[in-house]
Parts: C-alpha cells; structure tokens; sequence
C-alpha cells in the first residue's frame, strides 16, 4: 500500500484514474476512512485521477501525538500533494475534511483549482460539547459513541435499512484509533475559519443535508454565502450526504468540477 513519509506523519493514500487526467482530491470526514468515498469512485475516475487519503490520526495514517489544528491537516495535504509532485488539484472534504478545504482556499489558493465543501461549517458546536466527546471516548473507547454519531450522520429511514454501507461506516468509526480521533476532535473544537472565508476566491461548490443534524443546511449556507460566487447545492439527506443521497452527491459534484476544470 502507497504511504508517504512527511515531516511528522504517515499518510495512507490511494491513487485510481488515468494518470494524465486532472488530479482530484478528497478528504475524510472525521471517524471515518478514505473508505467513504467508495459511492463517488465509479462517477470521478471516469475523467479524474482520484487522489484518496487518510487524514492523520485515520485508517491506516499514523497517529502523531495530539491535539491537532486545522491548519496542521491542510499542511498535510499540501506535503503530500509536494510529496507527489502536483503543482495544483482539485479538492473535496465532507466534514472535517471541508474545513480543511477552507484552510486550503484561505492559505494557498493558487495550489487548488476548485474547491468542493460538503456537510461542514466554518465553525462546529461548542468547546464543551466536544470536550465531552473526547471525554467520552477517553473513558469508552470508539465503541461508546458510535450509535450516537450513526445517529447524527444518517437519517432514521436509512439506519433501518440496514445498507452494506451504514456497516461499512460504523466499522470504520470502531476501528479509528481513540488518540487520532480525539486529537482531530480537538482540531474541530477550535477551529473558527468564520471571517477568514471571505477571502476564498476559488470556484467552490458547497454541499448540504436537509436533514444534517452535524452541520445543519443553516452552516453550509453561511459558507456559500461568504464564499463570492460560491455555488450551494442540498440534498435530502443527513451528515454523510455522500452515501445517503449518493446520486444526486455526484451529479452535483461532477457537473460543478466539469466547469471548473483548468
């Protein structure tokens, strides 16, 4: 399997796509691995070269001692883009992996083409709520929370269809390591890119869920809102919009990174 060795972790990633086609991104959301981008695949390596990667502390990445910062992962990214030699690329984050993607279009826009933010907020929650999520995983381990946050990422009619892919996802929040998760829940807790995603310049497209109860259709807004020019798509969907509503996700991935392609 690929890894690339960079300054303070190492990063799992997987490549597929024709190797002369434009390079596209994506990022996990916290929990989970570059697993849950298995709907999109089929749809993206028809004309991208799909870049999949663990964020630190994930699947099968290393886990440096935490907390983490946002700005940390969005360095990530950038080495492992440098470690792969590309100059530019397309970029997609659900979650946490669309804060990074805001961290990217404040700090080094001239390294991203576009920019897909799905599910996430230029702020999430309060410090206590997530200082008792750590807590909570510190004293339970991954396992104690996992029907709680199934319940926040998918909507009751889709749990009860007991899909191949609800399992999927909840295998991977079990066996995401407990320090790589706190450390990112950190990251989370005190990240506030609010004001700063003004200045994003970059085509960007962002994505929301009717029925996210994570980063609720109000967030996504705020963001499409500052962001000028920034396309806002929702879908009837919860958090993992990607995987509820995998159809209309990639309609509206693939048609936005079609005209925003160099």
């Amino acid at each position: 399997m690929p890894y690339a060795e960079l300054a303070d972790v190492r990063l799992h990633y997987e490549f597929e796509g024709d190797s002369a086609a434009p390079v596209l991104m994506l990022s996990n959301s916290l929990g989970t691995d570059l697993g849950m981008w298995a709907p999109q695949m089929p749809a993206l390596t028809t004309s991208f070269r799909v870049l999949r990667y663990d964020t630190r502390g994930h699947g099968q990445s290393s886990v440096p001692p935490g907390p983490y910062t946002v700005a940390q992962l969005g360095r990530d990214t950038l080495d492992l883009l440098d470690a792969l030699e590309i100059p530019r690329a397309h970029f997609c984050g659900l979650s946490m992996g669309g804060m990074t993607g805001m961290w990217l279009g404040i700090h080094v826009p001239e390294r991203m083409i576009s920019l897909a933010l799905c599910n996430t907020a230029a702020k999430i929650g309060t410090a206590e709520t997530w200082d008792a999520r750590i807590a909570a995983v510190r004293a339970g381990g991954m396992k104690s929370i996992v029907d709680a946050v199934l319940a926040r990422w998918f909507t009751p009619a889709f749990i009860a269809k007991a899909t191949p892919e609800v399992a999927a996802v909840r295998a991977e929040l079990e066996r995401t390591p407990p320090d790589g998760y706190t450390a990112c829940c950190a990251a989370v807790r005190d990240m506030d890119q609010r004001d700063a995603i003004a200045g994003i310049r970059t085509p960007t497209l962002v994505i929301a869920g009717t029925h996210d109860l994570a980063t609720p259709p109000a967030d996504g807004r705020l963001v499409a809102d500052r962001i000028p020019d920034a396309r806002y798509v929702e879908l009837p969907a919860a958090h993992l919009s990607n995987i509820e509503a995998t159809p209309g996700f990639n309609a509206a991935l693939t048609s936005f990174l079609a005209r925003a392609a160099p």
